[in-house]
């Protein structure tokens, strides 16, 4: 059973943005490290972003300075906003998160994230 959803996917032009978010009715994703992964057709599945419990953040370099991930812990919620999308940002895209506590690290390692969502499609066109 899958304890996250993602949403927010859509087809954008190039120089485009969209916001994703990540929910789940079952966990305080305010104790969690979550991240962001995405997957293109016939590729790996590769991290875009994360955010640690305490705030830090990662980013992988072909996104750094134009996706932002971020909570919002009134709401529970996790979003990445992608700004200036290419068309080699197509891609499904993942939220993961792992319980973590004060300090903890997961960075963009998929395999330190036990809980994954059905993924959102991001489709840019050029």
């Amino acid at each position: 059973v899958q304890h996250l959803v993602e949403s927010g996917g859509g087809s954008v032009q190039a120089g485009g943005s969209l916001r994703l978010s990540c929910t789940s009715s079952k966990f305080n994703l305010n104790l969690y490290c979550v991240a962001w992964f995405r997957q293109a057709p016939g590729t790996e599945r590769e991290g875009v972003a994360a955010i640690d419990r305490d705030g830090p953040t990662t980013y992988a370099g072909a996104v750094k300075g134009r996706f932002t991930i971020s909570r919002d812990n009134a709401k529970k919620t996790l979003s990445l906003q992608m700004n200036n999308l290419k068309p080699e940002d197509t891609a499904t895209y993942y939220c993961a998160a792992d319980i973590c506590g004060r300090g903890g690290v997961r960075g963009l390692s998929g395999h330190l994230y036990p809980d994954w969502g059905q993924g959102t499609q991001v489709t840019v066109s050029s």
